[in-house]
């Protein structure tokens, strides 16, 4: 019975990691800027320019998280600051992974710590700040707008 128990839970956690996330993350659809203020449990404000639409979402911690979607609806950058980190999982999605080997490559030829840069293959994370003082952007080269400026990603 215990083994059987077992089994029937190994593939309902196989299962949940092979549904696609529905989080607004980097590269991903504007439709799902939604689903990602329900998982922050924050309040959403959208703002309308012709360049672009950001979305800013207020978590109850304090960290406001900006998700920038172009004209043709792909989130091509997101932007934080507040007290606390947000879920970097969630906000680069796919890109997650690169970021993480980029990051474990630049400490591992470094000492301390610092503000994190990464440019590698398109991808573009800029990291600063110190406990409760944290911001930072992270954008897809390729998916920037010609008519913006990065200056504009705050």
């Amino acid at each position: 019975m215990k083994r059987a128990l077992a089994g029937v839970v190994a593939w309902a956690m196989v299962g949940t990691l092979l549904v696609p996330t529905a989080w607004a993350s980097l590269g991903s659809d504007s439709a799902s800027v939604e689903a990602d203020r329900v998982k922050m449990q924050g309040t959403l404000q959208s703002r309308t320019s012709e360049a672009f639409t950001v979305h800013e979402i207020q978590v109850a911690t304090g960290t406001a998280v900006r998700e920038y979607v172009s004209p043709a609806g792909k989130v091509f950058a997101v932007t934080w600051n507040g007290p606390f980190h947000p879920d970097l999982r969630q906000l680069l999605g796919a890109y997650y992974d690169q970021y993480v080997q980029a990051v474990q490559a630049q400490r591992a030829s470094r000492r301390g710590h610092g503000p994190v840069t990464i440019q590698e293959n398109g991808l573009v994370v800029q990291i600063a700040g110190h406990p409760r003082s944290f911001s930072g952007r992270a954008y897809v080269t390729s998916m920037v707008p010609s008519n913006i400026h990065l200056d504009d990603l705050q």
